[in-house]
């Protein structure tokens, strides 16, 4: 009797156990199949994973998991991602990521997307500020749905006999290239991006070619990418600033023909320091969907 007893208590301490097993491994399937909710927008062709992470879930530091979520071919598809957290002082910070996973300076059309995301997210409304890798930034939206993002101050820019390099929230090698449409971007921006000028940090490479006064084409090569992209904002920026620099114009405001499309740049000139400087172009929202990770 006192053997049945036992037996009974044990089959009952065992399928509790069976049961609180299964809860666990239940949790931690759970948490490894997890779905972020994310959205897509792209400026002039230069297109973003975006996710709103507001309460603070995603992992910032898993390289793998961002450069996945960035990938054409198996996961989302993007030239970068970029999350949209709170901040104490503005109406939200930008965080970006390259393609290849890891966190990176300041992207102009991946913060002018951004705005036009917390405008869909109700987190603004026309106008607001942002805090970046680089420092404070002010956006508005016109009603046309173009996005005027302003840029940090370019005070030092350096101008050789070859190419031009600044800093516009990312450093930017430029230089003039007469046969824009043949040239090879990838290969030729890749020598100067992993050349002894630059070194292990490397720059973004821009080549350009004039098309009238105040008009100029751009291609350019993104570290971070490593490859030719549709458009960048900063080196948008970096073209226009560093084409006034050189003379080959007197406009203050530039418009850029990049490979997805137009943008244009503006801003205040005085003894060779630019301030005020705004990227304005196009933010459009692509899709919407949910990943499994």
């Amino acid at each position: 009797m006192n053997l049945d007893i036992s037996k009974k208590q044990f089959n009952a301490r065992l399928t509790i156990f069976n049961v609180s097993l299964i809860f666990v491994l239940l949790c931690k399937l759970i948490i490894l199949i997890m779905q972020i909710e994310f959205y897509k927008y792209q400026g002039t062709g230069n297109d973003f994973v975006m996710i709103d992470n507001r309460s603070e879930f995603f992992l910032k530091d898993d390289v793998q998991l961002i450069a996945h979520l960035c990938d054409r071919r198996f996961g989302i598809g993007g030239d970068g991602l970029i999350l949209l957290e709170n901040d104490s002082d503005t109406d939200f910070r930008m965080v970006y990521y390259n393609s290849d996973g890891n966190q990176s300076s300041m992207c102009g059309n991946g913060g002018r997307c951004l705005v036009a995301f917390a405008k869909k997210l109700n987190v603004i409304n026309n106008s607001c500020t942002f805090i970046a890798t680089d420092g404070l930034h002010h956006a508005t939206i016109a009603d046309n749905g173009q996005v005027s993002l302003q840029m940090i101050d370019v005070p030092n820019v350096k101008i050789t006999p070859d190419y031009v390099f600044l800093n516009t929230g990312s450093p930017h090698h430029v230089q003039i290239v007469e046969d824009l449409e043949n040239y090879n971007i990838k290969e030729n921006g890749a020598k100067i991006r992993y050349g002894e000028l630059y070194g292990k940090e490397g720059s973004n490479i821009n080549f350009v070619k004039q098309i009238n006064d105040d008009t100029f084409s751009l291609r350019t090569y993104e570290r971070g990418v490593e490859d030719e992209t549709l458009s960048c904002g900063t080196g948008a920026t970096a073209a226009a600033i560093a084409m006034n620099a050189t003379g080959k114009t007197n406009s203050t405001s530039i418009h850029l023909n990049v490979e997805g499309g137009k943008l244009e740049v503006s801003f205040d000139k005085k003894d060779d320091q630019f301030t005020n400087v705004f990227l304005i172009g196009p933010a459009e929202f692509v899709f919407k969907g949910e990943i499994e990770i």
